[in-house]
């Protein structure tokens, strides 16, 4: 997999941009990534997910909980962005996701409420920058080569700071689910193999890009070891978020003229059973974050 996304990254011949152009670019980046998270917070109907309609499966967040953490998490994107430029390694981006999960949490009172996003996006940030520096062109390719090639490594052998054993992790254990280590030390596959495909159908059908992310989160609940459901809800829980995501899609997704109906349903069955698929979530502003890298919404 290293060698095919090596042939991808051609080296560059141009001179390096000025600190100036740099600076603007990685304020960019941040603004977009945070608008990422802001379009899967807008978005309805979220099964089991926090909206500015209602608080999904959770007692202990809600909408503003979402603004505060993508207030204090917008400088972090600027300064990993900046870091992927710079070519630095994994543990300076590790340490920088650290602060990032630090402020979060000061901002949220203790609430987790993107901690998986902040290691999804924050990659996909660096390596972003990355691909700026060596004056790549944005491509779904290109990045995920990028990750691969420059922290691949690095991110499978990826541990806590600490030792310490989060939910994700001690879950992904009991349940032999791969989790978001897993995910970044192949380079995200659920947001390339499965999420970007997923819009770009719907939207390759004329449909709006409200519709094409529907369609993304139900692929990746379809598909996704989200280990926020099954910290609380097992395997069984697992498999309920799972069917009620396939259901969906053999239906047609957002195609059938009675899909709102259905995911409203199946928002109902999630909330009755305490389930959230966060991971899921997370992984669908991964996705729109790299459609917008590379459909031209950076500079």
């Amino acid at each position: 997999m290293i060698a095919a996304a090596q042939a991808l990254l051609a080296p560059s011949l141009s001179l390096p941009p000025t600190a100036r152009a740099q600076r603007h670019f990685c304020s960019e980046t941040a603004r977009i990534a945070v608008g990422c998270l802001h379009t899967e917070l807008i978005l309805y109907p979220k099964p089991g997910l926090v909206s500015l309609v209602d608080n999904g499966s959770h007692t202990d967040m809600n909408a503003a909980t979402f603004m505060r953490s993508m207030f204090a998490l917008r400088h972090y994107f600027a300064r990993i962005c900046r870091a992927g430029i710079d070519d630095a390694p994994f543990a300076v981006l590790r340490q920088l996701g650290i602060e990032a999960e630090a402020r979060m949490l000061r901002a949220t009172g203790g609430v987790n409420t993107h901690r998986g996003a902040i290691f999804s996006l924050g990659l996909l940030c660096a390596a972003i920058g990355r691909a700026r520096a060596q004056d790549i062109a944005l491509s779904a390719d290109a990045l995920r080569a990028i990750m691969l090639i420059r922290w691949g490594d690095a991110l499978a052998r990826h541990t806590s700071a600490d030792g310490a054993q989060s939910h994700g992790l001690l879950v992904a254990g009991l349940h032999a689910a791969g989790g978001a280590r897993e995910e970044g030390a192949l380079g995200l596959p659920s947001v390339f193999e499965v999420g970007l495909p997923a819009m770009r159908r719907t939207l390759a059908a004329g449909r709006s890009m409200q519709l094409a992310r529907i369609d993304a989160l139900f692929a990746l609940m379809a598909h996704v070891s989200d280990t926020n459901v099954l910290y609380r809800g097992g395997a069984e829980g697992a498999l309920t978020v799972r069917r009620q995501a396939a259901n969906f899609r053999a239906m047609g997704g957002t195609a059938h003229p009675r899909w709102r109906a259905y995911a409203l349903e199946c928002h109902r069955v999630l909330v009755a059973r305490k389930l959230s698929p966060g991971g899921a979530a997370d992984l669908l502003a991964a996705t729109c974050l790299v459609h917008a890298a590379v459909s031209g919404g950076l500079p």
